[in-house]
């Protein structure tokens, strides 16, 4: 099946404030990089690629975790990430219920991702 269909399908069959939250972020990764491309891993997570990957997304009972594959590599200067700071690579952001986006801060960590990626292909 189609990455992009079976993301919508995640979404639909996560109808509350979580499918919500999703179709937020993936539209606000996809303004931040319109040539970022879906596919499916992992057995059900969306993850986003642009000379590698940039960053998945999932739905948990109480939040929706977007993790970045190498944000401990990222400049965080409005400190988005509150989850995943121990790890060597890996930094995640944590959407609870009724937790405001910030789409212009967002959108710049998801640039910094794929300039970040971009840079070490060209190595």
């Amino acid at each position: 099946m189609d990455p992009f269909k079976q993301i919508d399908e995640l979404i639909a069959d996560t109808p509350d404030w979580r499918g919500e939250t999703m179709t937020k972020l993936r539209k606000i990764i996809h303004e931040a990089d319109p040539d970022v491309v879906e596919e499916w891993r992992w057995m059900g997570t969306p993850a986003f690629y642009h000379d590698g990957l940039v960053l998945i997304f999932n739905p948990h009972k109480d939040k929706v975790k977007l993790t970045f594959y190498e944000g401990a590599s990222l400049p965080d200067k409005d400190k988005l990430f509150n989850a995943g700071l121990k790890g060597n690579k890996w930094r995640a952001i944590d959407f609870l219920k009724g937790d405001n986006v910030n789409e212009r801060s967002l959108k710049a960590l998801v640039r910094a991702a794929v300039a970040h990626n971009t840079a070490k292909k060209k190595k």
